[in-house]
């Protein structure tokens, strides 16, 4: 009996060992199902490793890539909608940049500890990752597209927005939306002469150029970059250097796409008819059309071409099917009419030479009450700035990924009201326009600021748009450089910006580069190349384009041109406006004393719970700012104020000494003697027998509360209090 149930329990244990084994077989052979499912691919980029999953994540997009490089990961992803979006005239690209605090181990501050609004670079990057893809989709496809860059891990040497600039790239190649890829972005920085590629966070801080260069199979196609003064040869041989790096990051892709890539799927174009145009061509002859756009005035162009429009609406009323089109149809129309103008027949449409600028002016002092004030016109664009300034306490605190980046010293804001360009329309705060285009002018001007030592101030310019036909950005940096100067910055060089068009034939050959573009040349050209510099050299570049890509030819050309214009502006024009900064601060601006003290001391001066430091703001009127090395910035309009305050932050942050006069008020009578405060928080006994040269009886007989006296310090007494005396004060005292 005993036996038979040993064998029974014994069967049962194997058959669980079994059941237990099988499990694991079947779970290992999943896991194996899972990994076969998604493909690893990895290249050596700048030393680091960059690795793509595709596949294991995120399978319901049209394309997706798990990117990681070093222990940065990123998940980029391209979605299209099935069918095109009806009623609009242009491709709907939107790319999201999406900064995720974890990804720092950070948890986001405000009440409802989420991530919010996009910060500057999060629109910033998102801005630098549209430019070189949109010109890549088909001109007449009509299906929204997305690309998404969720950022889901930071590594310090391995630069987030790179990553999610590629990942874009390689989801959109690898899935089935028509794409005229691949693109490969790079990075370039310079350090001690060398080009540094893809920097770390740390080598970004101290390099003196921040270059991105995105480009196709054979040609650049973006350029954004920020520098100190770079000369113009350099910056171009870093560009192709970057252009190098990016072909081995395109053969990369090209294996991708090999062996993941999806058949692109048909879509419905939306191309304009043939017919229509011929139809057109009738009612308005080519000659017609270049008369109505040949004018240097804005609006009495769109009345031109306002008035043509109704011509032809009027003489197509009956045809449904070319109504709706013909606003894109005219559009084109006028388009290829400048193009043939200016390419063919090298005219313009404001008359001007191929390499002319437009009428140049520049002013100060617009605005009488404001630190400083500059205005800057360019034909029909016209930009106001204002200059504010500030103490330091007062700069911009960033809460991003870069832990290298936490305050922003120098503000620059751009606006663009609806008047600007004859429109109306509600303000609706800034969009990623006027964030990308003040940006543009913060990076050109940072690099010939003062630092907080020689000018201890915060510092905002504000653009505000007076009339817009072009190139605003570039005139708001002009129009910035010369509010500077009238606000008493001492920036050590003058900043000019000028922008190069593009227009191009059917070979690489056939080009012509446009000086200084107006609004018609933008809309209808190639090419938006903005140059921003002083005498010498480049501080920022910007340059967007809608053609697959720029020669090293053209770049070369655009980049002198820029130079050649850039020198007038500044020697023509705004250097005969204002040659160099005023020696002092405007007298509206508020006046910045700054001391050291021992970073010891800092303590005392701050007070338990700020109690010193919020007294001596209560009574002098200025504002503080202490940093952690001791350097105490004391800030206000007042002279007299601002004394006083540095008079009391150093008597409370020097070691007392015998022999020491301070001047103070009797805050406490005691039998025994006095108390004097000389500083806030900061108090002395004056023994009875030390108050005067005669015997008194009580101290109230000769001292009130509230009493001035003045003091000289005998060191500290048997209890290790401050010890003073009245009485032996020096009369010269």
């Amino acid at each position: 009996m005993i036996r038979s149930l040993r064998v029974r329990a014994l069967t049962i244990a194997w058959i669980m060992f079994s059941l237990v084994v099988s499990a694991s077989s079947v779970a290992n052979e999943l896991r194996k199902g899972d990994e076969a499912m998604f493909k690893s691919f990895s290249m050596e980029l700048a030393g680091r490793t960059l690795t793509v999953e595709v596949g294991r994540v995120a399978k319901q997009a049209n394309g997706a890539a798990f990117m990681h490089y070093g222990d940065t990961v990123v998940l980029s992803t391209a979605t299209a909608s099935d069918k095109p979006r009806d009623g609009i005239d242009f491709f709907p690209l939107s790319v999201e940049y999406e900064e995720k605090l974890y990804s720092v181990g950070k948890i986001p501050g405000g009440f409802t500890k989420r991530e919010g609004k996009a910060s500057e670079n999060a629109t910033l990057t998102s801005r630098v990752i549209d430019r070189p893809m949109r010109p890549l989709f088909p001109k007449d496809y009509r299906n929204d597209v997305t690309l998404d860059n969720i950022v889901m891990s930071v590594d310090p040497e391995c630069s987030p927005e790179l990553t999610a600039m590629l990942g874009s790239a390689i989801a959109t190649c690898i899935s089935d939306i028509p794409f005229d890829g691949p693109c490969a972005m790079t990075q370039v920085g310079l350090i001690d002469g060398e080009f540094i590629i893809n920097p770390t966070s740390a080598q970004k801080k101290v390099s003196d150029l921040a270059l991105t260069v995105a480009s196709t199979r054979e040609k650049v196609i973006m350029i954004e970059a920020g520098a100190k003064e770079v000369p113009e040869q350099t910056m171009i041989n870093a560009i192709f250097k970057a252009h190098e790096v990016n072909q081995e990051i395109i053969k990369f892709i090209d294996r991708i796409v090999a062996e993941c890539g999806k058949e692109k799927h048909t879509y419905e174009s939306c191309a304009i008819p043939d017919e229509l145009f011929a139809a057109i061509k009738e009612i308005v002859p080519p000659a017609e059309m270049e008369e109505a756009v040949f004018t240097d005035e804005k609006q009495k162009r769109e009345e031109n071409i306002r008035q043509i429009t109704e011509r032809l609406e009027e003489a197509f009323a009956e045809n449904e099917e070319w109504l709706p089109l013909i606003g894109q149809a005219v559009y084109q129309y006028q388009k290829k009419t400048v193009r043939k103008m200016i390419l063919k027949d090298h005219k313009r449409p404001d008359g001007r030479r191929i390499d002319e600028i437009r009428p140049l002016a520049a002013e100060i002092d617009i605005l009488p009450r404001v630190h400083g004030s500059g205005m800057f016109t360019r034909g029909q664009t016209q930009i106001l700035n204002a200059c504010t300034l500030a103490p330091l306490s007062e700069a911009q605190r960033l809460d991003g990924l870069d832990e290298n980046e936490t305050t922003k010293r120098y503000m620059h804001h751009y606006n663009f009201p609806s008047f600007s360009v004859g429109e109306t329309k509600p303000s609706r705060g800034p969009g990623r326009r006027e964030i990308g285009h003040g940006a543009l002018a913060e990076r050109a001007l940072v690099p010939v600021l003062p630092s907080e030592e020689e000018f201890p101030y915060a510092i905002r310019t504000v653009s505000e748009t007076m009339e817009s036909n072009g190139s605003t950005s570039q005139a708001s940096i002009c129009a910035s450089t010369l509010s500077l100067m009238a606000a008493g910055v001492p920036i050590r060089k003058p900043v000019a910006g000028i922008s190069c068009g593009l227009v191009t034939g059917a070979t690489d050959d056939d080009y012509i580069v446009l000086t200084d573009i107006q609004g018609l040349e933008d809309f209808f050209g190639d090419m938006d190349f903005k140059v921003a510099g002083t005498h010498d050299g480049i501080t920022a570049i910007q340059m967007d384009i809608k053609i697959h890509g720029l020669t090293r030819q053209i770049v070369e050309e655009a980049i002198r041109r820029t130079k050649e214009a850039r020198e007038y502006i500044l020697t023509e024009v705004m250097e005969k406006c204002i040659a160099a900064p005023r020696d002092h601060v405007n007298k509206y601006a508020p006046k910045i004393v700054q001391i050291q003290i021992d970073p010891q001391k800092i303590g005392d001066v701050v007070g338990q719970r700020g109690k010193t430091i919020n007294a001596i703001i209560e009574r002098t009127g200025v504002q503080i700012d202490i940093t952690d090395e001791g350097s105490v910035s004391i800030c206000g309009v007042d002279q007299h104020g601002m004394d006083e305050a540095k008079k009391m932050i150093k008597t409370i942050a020097t070691d007392f000494e015998a022999g020491q006069i301070f001047e103070g008020t009797v805050v406490s009578i005691k039998e025994f003697g006095a108390f004097v405060e000389f500083a806030p928080g900061k108090e002395g006994m004056v023994h009875i027998s030390k108050i005067s040269d005669h015997r008194i009886n009580k101290v109230e007989d000769v001292l009130t509360l509230g009493d001035k006296v003045k003091v000289i310090c005998l060191g500290k007494d048997k209890m290790g209090r401050m010890s003073f005396s009245i009485k032996d004060v020096p009369e010269e005292a």
